[in-house]
């Protein structure tokens, strides 16, 4: 039994003597600037999904307010962000388009879009609702309701990311997007940055007034924020184990 002893201890020596040879101080560097900055990261993120999720009850609490009214919107700025805005005055019917590919509830369809000339000679954009896909040869007959009219909905950029569009891509009423550029210029108008989704009304029009809430991302803030983390208490955890527990282990 001593010998064995005596020939286990002469073999781990060597080991012991080479882990104690290496620099400890190199590899607790590199742990502690990988921890701290990882768990920064990650205190980042959380913050970001923070202060979003008190925009987000900021904008349910603007769209329970009073609907505004048109000549509000330009005294309160970017705060007219999703509040109700009443609108009154005339659809350009002749500049009415359909965006193209606007899935509801697992279907295809259209979102109507068509100009408002308001009071004054400014106009705003007014998402008046979703229509079902029929037969694709054929384009759905969507009337404009003609004459001075009043709609109310929630208040948008006109600039919002389904409202992108790569050059030459509408043909005819049927747009795959909407370029607020493109449309300024064949409306020739004084057309707002804003665009107006419309809420359920009486009006027994066909049109699918369902809108989705606003997806500001706090989810995947908060889930870059725990891999930020989790790389962070890996970088302690690798640390233990190769600096700590193996030098332990072979002492």
């Amino acid at each position: 039994m001593t010998d064995q002893a005596s020939m286990k201890a002469q073999c781990s020596a060597p080991g012991a003597r080479l882990l104690d040879a290496r620099p400890v101080w190199l590899p607790t560097l590199a742990a502690l600037c990988c921890a701290v900055l990882t768990a920064m990261l990650g205190q980042w993120q959380w913050h970001k999904a923070e202060l979003k999720t008190a925009l987000r009850a900021g904008y349910d609490r603007s769209a329970s307010l009073p609907a505004l009214a048109w000549g509000e919107v330009a005294a309160l700025g970017e705060a007219a962000l999703y509040r109700r805005v009443r609108l009154t005055g005339e659809f350009a019917a002749g500049y009415q388009i359909l965006l193209d590919n606007r899935v509801l509830h697992g279907q295809a369809g259209y979102h109507v879009v068509v100009p408002m000339r308001l009071a004054g000679g400014a106009a705003v954009l007014v998402n008046r609702g979703w229509q079902a896909v029929g037969d694709r040869s054929r384009l759905p007959v969507v009337g404009t309701p003609a004459g001075r009219q009043t709609v109310e909905g929630l208040l948008v950029h006109a600039r919002s990311r389904y409202l992108e569009l790569a050059a030459g891509a509408e043909s005819g009423p049927v747009w795959q997007n909407l370029d607020l550029d493109r449309f300024r210029t064949w409306f020739g108008g004084d057309l707002s940055d804003w665009l107006l989704l419309q809420t359920p009304s009486a009006s027994a029009d066909g049109l699918v007034r369902d809108w989705p809430a606003p997806d500001i991302g706090v989810a995947r803030h908060r889930s870059y924020a725990v891999q930020w983390f989790s790389m962070s208490g890996l970088s302690v955890g690798l640390w233990l184990y190769f600096v700590v527990l193996k030098r332990w282990s072979a002492r």
